[in-house]
């Protein structure tokens, strides 16, 4: 998945792993950016009496770079608290709940949000509520206003939202790790069987998100508002992390004590880059440092593994990505540097030299009236890799780049493999029935415990 399960030690560890990155000028309030930060993969709603919730251990921030160099100018950081309030019951809750403070509530999340720019640190707001998990139509007849009710306005402009979503990233997980055996092609594969649709692994699944929605002009370096697409300060560079204390100390009777420096544990910018990009062995490590070290990554994007495997996993069907053995210069500007003014009329997101594994977005380029799934492969210039928004197909466009469809940005003179143009793991938006919201904070509302079944075998 994007980055659901990437690393063999986050993997361990689902309460910091990012799974999710999403960065895109808000559809309905085009003056404001929307980044999603999710985390916590694979919720299956009737998970209780223990239901999902963020980490009080885990630090959770949000970067920002708006100065042509991999470093977080801005910061937005997410602490969470949680309240027991009977510690006689096993239940999450006793009763129906109605409203953010009800008592039949028993273990609710608040949390506090700071920024961090300039050097200094100004707390945002404190206890903040979340929404609960949706447990089920008994215990929540109404999730949709619960959730609506932990959309918080803070001073400035600024609407946060921290809690439990719908999944909104579709992929067919069973399909591509069982050796790339995409089922729109699986005719075509080393081992041909017949065609089929694709089938969505994370349908019916639920994230925990962490959502915050910005004025344009204070993710600018000089306040500035973004409106010229080819202007270096429309660029922004986003990426998210997660950091637990270096110390952890469990004593006899179950209680954990942490001390120490936080240390980063998990991060994610592009979506698929520690997944299919990063070798195992350096996975853990690679969630371990900042943007600001990915030069020691850019050997795996220029020779990307996956595009080895493709002409081998599907014979004769990709005999000029098989012959592209070229450095992927392609590659490099799409997830590492941006793409400089030229290579696309009337387009830009290049945010520096330096390589860095980070969403771009130029903020000056409007939300699209129709936007494309494919995103900038689709010719829409508002989608992925300009940002990400949530019904951008990654799965699709990035299979495509890496079969060489990009590779004519760098060098015209290549012709790619036409099937290299209709790769796709046969999901879409529309493969998970929850749709997506109109407005902030776009993700559904999460399936309930009670309604939700097992996905039954194809």
């Amino acid at each position: 998945m994007s980055s659901h399960r990437e690393a063999p030690g986050i993997a361990k560890d689902p309460v910091a792993d990012n799974t999710d990155l999403y960065a895109f000028v808000s559809p309905d309030k085009p003056g404001t950016v929307t980044i999603l930060a999710n985390f916590i993969p694979l919720e299956f709603p009737p998970g209780g009496p223990n239901f999902f919730e963020f980490g009080d251990d885990v630090s959770y921030a949000i970067h920002i770079s708006n100065d042509l160099k991999p470093d977080s100018n801005i910061t937005y950081r997410f602490r969470f608290t949680t309240e027991l309030r009977d510690r006689s019951t096993f239940l999450y809750n006793t009763g129906q709940i109605l409203s953010l403070d009800s008592p039949n509530w028993n273990r609710r999340q608040f949390y506090s949000v700071s920024r961090t720019s300039g050097g200094k640190t100004r707390t945002l707001a404190k206890n903040v509520p979340c929404p609960p998990c949706n447990v089920g139509p008994r215990s929540i007849p109404d999730y949709g206003a619960l959730a609506s009710a932990a959309v918080t306005a803070l001073p400035g402009g600024v609407t946060v939202f921290a809690g439990q979503r719908s999944e909104g990233f579709y992929v067919d997980l069973g399909s591509i790790f069982d050796l790339g055996d995409l089922r729109p092609f699986q005719n075509l594969h080393l081992i041909p069987t017949p065609a089929t649709d694709g089938v969505d692994g994370t349908r019916g699944m639920s994230v925990h998100t962490i959502a915050i929605q910005v004025p344009k002009t204070m993710l600018t370096a000089d306040g500035s508002r973004p409106t010229d697409p080819a202007d270096p300060k429309s660029v922004i560079g986003v990426w998210a992390s997660a950091s637990r204390r270096r110390s952890t100390v469990r004593d006899d009777d179950g209680k954990i004590a942490e001390a120490g420096p936080w240390v980063q544990v998990s991060r994610l910018g592009n979506p698929l880059f520690n997944e299919v990009i990063v070798p195992m062995a350096r996975k853990d490590y690679w969630n371990s440092v900042g943007p600001a070290k990915d030069a020691e990554f850019v050997k795996y994007v220029e020779q990307p593994e996956l595009a080895k495997l493709i002409p081998v996993l599907y014979p004769g069907v990709f005999p000029n990505l098989a012959g592209l053995t070229a450095n992927r210069a392609d590659l490099v500007a799409i997830l590492l540097t941006g793409l400089p003014s030229g290579i696309i009329p009337g387009f830009q997101n290049f945010t520096g030299p330096m390589p860095a594994d980070m969403l771009r977005l130029n903020m000056a380029v409007a939300p699209s009236r129709h936007p494309n799934v494919f995103g900038i492969l689709g010719g829409d210039l508002a989608g992925y890799p300009n940002g990400r928004r949530v019904q951008d197909d990654v799965v699709a466009i990035e299979l495509r780049a890496v079969a060489g469809v990009t590779y004519p940005l760098v060098d015209p003179s290549y012709a790619p493999d036409g099937a290299a143009g209709l790769l796709t793991d046969g999901t879409s938006p529309s493969s998970n029935p929850i749709p997506l919201l109109s407005s902030f904070p776009y993700l559904g509302a999460p399936g309930d415990g009670f309604d939700t079944v097992p996905p039954s075998p194809a």
